[in-house]
């Protein structure tokens, strides 16, 4: 039975429409499924009145910015999504040092506007995630140890809930629900329309980090995984930087490390002095902010067909067990064109905000760590995703806990996985803001 599209505003895409197959698409082109309805919102009315039909009619809803889950949770079959890309207004108040944007915009969007002014930005790393999602989970990036998460700089923020009512959230209005977006807010609670940051201070230059090992042996990324977690204890804070060991189709087993400094480039050379092992390429460049992270951001494809999780570290691996981390990569899964283990590097400014202040749990974690496996063709999906699940058993064993902007469909009890001793706080924030769990969706908060 076709449903009456009386009451949607805004661009409407069905699957009649010659667009369609495009914009059900995620960036993880692995993920397929096929909505009944998506709704290109244009302003908050579309969005309240999207809310509202899809309650009428009895449908399910899917919040989607940029559409970056790596598990599609911003689409799904059946349901309506809610789009909120084309909401893209940015507004800079120099006088009391804050940015306002919509939930429609991406990183390169915002570091194009404020790079191009002088600002940094604590944002993400690939160009098309969508600020808004990337800071709801926390929001890891190359300027994390130095400014914090994502979610440090968020102050303010504007929400469509379950009833369609615009609401405000920030220190002093609807303080709770806040601090749930502070780490557990991507597709919980309603749907957030804008955001309000405060801005960093000014910079002139940074220092674009690369760090390479070509036919990188084993025992050199066990080595060089050896001196990395001794290494993370007392780093800079002005460095952020991330790092895989991988294992590609093209180019074999390697290393390759990317982030930014702070400081200059001759700064940058003396910390990273203990990596200076044999077959090391150590590149260096004094940069401003924006050509920094326009050099970062090109190096993305436009989408790939992907698996991946990232876990968090809290303590020092011996030998035996950085061996065994190694392996987890030494053999492709069948179809595959690039496996890795990556550690992103946490400490420095995320780790001085307590855990409950946030809903960002894991903040005294040294590093996240992450396996993933790409490939090209669909036929090869089930034998990736069985690979990555067998290795991500083993690296469970090892961790704490998983990172919500890395998320892993397969996690048991995955809501104390992604927010610690914070979970039972968000259950009932959750409650008291979606009462009638309209904003549901695999791994919602429940």
């Amino acid at each position: 039975m076709k449903l009456s599209l009386d009451g949607l505003t805004g661009k409407v895409v069905t699957p009649y429409s010659k667009e369609y197959e495009q914009a059900r698409q995620e960036w993880n082109r692995a993920i397929q499924k096929f909505p009944i309805i998506i709704v290109y919102c244009y302003a908050v009315k579309d969005i309240q009145n999207a809310i509202c039909w899809a309650r009428r009619h009895g449908i399910g809803i899917r919040i989607r910015s940029r559409g970056h889950h790596y598990q599609g949770y911003s689409v799904g079959t059946g349901v309506l999504v809610i789009d909120v890309s084309y909401m893209k207004r940015i507004e800079l108040d120099e006088s009391n040092g804050s940015v306002f944007v919509q939930s429609g915009i991406k990183n390169r969007e915002i570091y194009d506007y404020l790079g191009a002014r002088g600002y940094p930005f604590p944002g993400g790393t690939c160009p098309t995630v969508g600020v808004a999602g990337y800071t709801l989970g926390g929001g890891w990036g190359y300027s994390s140890r130095y400014m914090g998460l994502g979610c440090d700089s968020l102050t303010a923020l504007e929400m469509v809930d379950y009833q369609g009512n615009l609401c405000k959230a920030d220190d002093n209005y609807n303080p709770d629900l806040f601090w749930a977006c502070r780490g557990a807010g991507g597709g919980n609670f309603g749907v957030v329309t804008s955001m309000t940051f405060q801005l960093p201070p000014k910079v002139t230059r940074v220092t674009l980090v690369e760090l390479e090992y070509l036919n990188a042996a084993p025992a050199t990324m066990a080595c060089f995984l050896d001196i990395w977690q001794e290494w993370l204890v007392s780093l800079d804070q002005r460095m952020t930087i991330n790092v895989s060991m991988y294992n590609s189709a093209e180019d074999g087993m390697g290393i390759y490390g990317k982030g930014l400094f702070y400081g200059s480039a001759a700064e940058a050379a003396q910390i990273l002095k203990p990596f200076e092992l044999g077959g090391a390429t150590l590149s260096l460049q004094e940069v401003t902010f924006l050509e920094a992270v326009q050099k970062i951001q090109d190096a993305y494809p436009d989408s790939e067909k992907f698996q991946s999780t990232g876990r968090f570290v809290n303590r020092k691996y011996s030998m035996e067990e950085i061996e065994a981390i190694v392996e987890l990569i030494r053999q492709r899964a069948d179809g595959s064109v690039y496996t890795a283990v990556s550690v992103y590097a946490l400490g420095g400014k995320i780790n001085e905000i307590d855990k409950k202040c946030t809903a960002f749990y894991y903040r005294d974690a040294a590093y996240i760590m992450g396996v993933q496996s790409v490939w090209e063709e669909d036929r090869y999906a089930s034998v990736n995703r069985c690979w990555l699940n067998e290795r991500f058993q083993c690296l469970k064993q090892l961790t704490v806990g998983s990172y919500i902007n890395f998320p892993y469909n397969c996690l048991a009890n995955y809501e104390e996985e992604y927010y610690g001793g914070n979970a039972c706080r968000l259950q009932q924030i959750g409650r008291q803001y979606d009462p009638m769990n309209v904003f549901s969706f695999p791994q919602a908060i429940q």
